[in-house]
């Protein structure tokens, strides 16, 4: 089981962008069960995602992140972004049985900006 607004700490040196863009997560939940989920996220920036997942994954995890460019790219023929992350945040969500969870990727870092929704 993972504790409640449990992260590890250290210092953003990027800021988050709000921005919704749909992943596909895969790795192995706390028990050790493997996983893949559709999701999207709810903030970017190019060393790290935060999303929602009805997985309990634990900090430290290591995951793999894959995010379409054919949903949001100007030239069809890029290939989608892909990396793997580790979890360094896990909290509740508000809607009951999601997690909130920050990765920190460990490969390559997003190359795409965006405006954020918020400022929309």
């Amino acid at each position: 089981m993972v504790p409640v607004s449990t992260s590890v700490t250290r210092q953003r040196s990027e800021r988050r962008i709000a921005v919704r863009l749909p992943m596909r997560v895969r790795g192995r939940d706390s028990r050790g069960v493997s996983f893949e989920e559709e999701t999207s996220s709810e903030n970017l920036c190019r060393s790290g995602a935060a999303f929602l997942t009805r997985f309990d994954v634990a900090i430290g995890s290591d995951l793999e992140i894959r995010i379409p460019f054919s949903n949001y790219a100007t030239r069809r023929s890029e290939a989608d972004f892909a990396t793997q992350g580790r979890v360094v945040h896990v909290r509740n969500a508000a809607s009951l049985g999601e997690k909130f969870v920050g990765v920190q990727f460990t490969g390559p870092r997003f190359q795409r900006m965006f405006r954020s929704e918020s400022a929309a």
